[in-house]
Parts: structure tokens; sequence; C-alpha cells
């Protein structure tokens, strides 16, 4: 079983179906009564999708990471798992998302949304990220970013075909603009490992102090983005007494992490910025529903 989770990447899935148990939340209408069955086969639908992925994403860079001691110990670079086996086990589960994304089609919803972005993502991740950008790019993880953002609009695309609104940009885009400050931050880490592993990361390629350059950049977006949430998604109580504190909280622990040069200050800023996105997506999702069932007392 610890095989298995190793080669499906159980921690960044288990983050995945949050961002997506989020976007479903904000999309489900709160006065339906809740659909256990159809939330199961939705996270269902993302589970195998992101699971299948990342099995595909081992078996594509087996080689790499065995170059780099930070991965040398994965599934199929230490021997335990073949190459073949990750791509039946990825293929595998992939096709099982489709079927199940094919199942959670709303009434009156004329695509199977679940299922066509759930493929979009694996293209984006598998093909064009992994095979391309990750490889030729510096600044690979910008659009690379966008499967990893994906998530909270397959989970959103369940309950509903309205998918160009202020909302779901507003979550979208907020995972979108996390991960570049979140990626970074290991690229500095592990810089040696991704340059034995022959990966142009923007450390590699320009350096750390123009990395963290970059890295403001994104973190001061991304927490202007959080501060501004009411222009895009109806926020209530827990938007003045979390999001705004936590805004700050890690601004200044980037600014500690940027005068420390990349070094001691790295895991502080890593983690509070990786519990702060896990705070901004589920804020509006329990603003929404605090404010419905308020209406509903009253």
């Amino acid at each position: 079983m610890r095989l298995f989770l190793d080669l499906t990447k159980s921690g960044i899935v288990v983050f995945v179906l949050v961002s997506g148990l989020a976007g479903y939340f904000l999309s489900w209408p709160p006065y339906e009564p809740l659909n256990l069955a159809h939330l199961a086969l939705s996270m269902a639908a993302l589970y195998f999708f992101s699971a299948g992925s990342f099995a595909i994403n081992q078996a594509q860079e087996w080689k790499q990471d065995s170059q780099m001691p930070r991965t040398a110990k994965r599934p199929i670079p230490s021997g335990r798992v073949s190459s073949f086996q990750a791509w039946f086990i990825g293929v595998v589960f992939v096709i099982f998302g489709c079927l199940c994304g094919l199942l959670v089609m709303p009434q009156g919803v004329e695509y199977p949304w679940v299922t066509i972005l759930g493929l979009v993502t694996v293209i984006f991740y598998n093909v064009l990220y992994t095979l391309h950008w990750k490889k030729k790019l510096a600044f690979g993880a910008v659009p690379g970013a966008i499967p990893g953002a994906m998530p909270v609009v397959i989970g959103y695309a369940a309950n509903t075909d309205r998918l160009i609104n202020p909302e779901l940009i507003y979550v979208f885009m907020l995972l979108f603009l996390w991960q570049m400050p979140h990626f970074w931050a290991l690229a500095i880490r592990f810089k040696d490992d991704y340059k034995l592993g022959k990966f142009p990361v923007l450390p590699v390629a320009i350096g750390t102090e123009a990395t963290l350059f970059h890295m403001g950049l994104y973190m001061f977006a991304y927490v202007a983005l959080a501060i501004a949430a009411p222009w895009f998604i109806g926020v209530y109580w827990v938007y003045g007494l979390v999001v705004i504190p936590f805004a700050f909280k890690i601004l200044y622990e980037f600014l500690r992490y940027y005068k420390a040069g990349g070094g001691q200050r790295w895991l502080p800023f890593f983690l509070w910025t990786n519990f702060s996105i896990l705070v901004f997506l589920i804020a509006p999702v329990i603003d929404k529903w605090h404010r419905y069932f308020q209406a509903q007392g009253s």
C-alpha cells in the first residue's frame, strides 16, 4: 500500500481533493439537499485523474528521478515498480476518471465537463508540462501552474456548466498564483538536485537572488488577490477574521525568507504558504454556506 501511495503521490492527491471539494461546495446550490453519491463520484473522478496522472508522470521521469538524491528512492528508480506497471496503473486510472466524470453530469448540462476538464488537465500536465515546459523553460512553472489550478475547476464543474464567472475565476487564480512561490521555494531548496536531473528550473537558470525577486512578484499578487476577495466572491465574517490576518502573516514570512537569502527561513515560509491556500479556498465556502443558513434562520 505504501508503494502504491508513493507511486500516485498520495500527499499531493489529498490536496487536490481538498481543492476539488472547495470548488464542489462553491457551485452546489445550498438550498438543494446534498447528494452524497454525487459528491463521492465527483471526488472519485478527481482522484483517478490526479493519481493516474502522477503515476504516468513517474513513468515519464524515472530516469531523471534516479539522478536526484531527493527522488532516487521513488518506486521506479528504486526498482520496486517497473515503468510499464506505472504506465498501466496511470492509464487505467485516467479511464476510470473519465467514467466517473460521465456519471456526474448535472441535469440540463450538454457536455460532461468533469471528464473533458480532467482529460485536458492530464494532457497539460503529462504532455505539455512534463515533456516540454519543465525540460526546456526556466519559467516552465508558470504555464505548468494551469493544470495545478484545475482541481477546483473540475470540482466546480460537477454541479454546473456556468464556468465563466467571478467566483470560479477568483479561486482558480488563487491556486495559479500560489504555485510559483510554492514551487520555486522547493526549487531553491533542492537546486543541486534539479541541476543533476538537468531541469532548468529558475534557480538553476538565473540564480537564487533573481528567483526570490520573481517569487516576490507572485507573492504580492497572491496576497493582493486574497485581500480583494469581496470584488470577486461573496465574503462575510470568515474573510475579515481569518483571510486578512493570514494574508499579512504569509507576506511577513516571505519577507523574512527573502532577507535570509532563500536559506534558513524556507521551511516556515513553505508551510505557511501551503496553509494559506487551504484557508483562502475554504473561507469562501464557509461564508457562502453560513450566509445561506443565516438567511434560513431569519
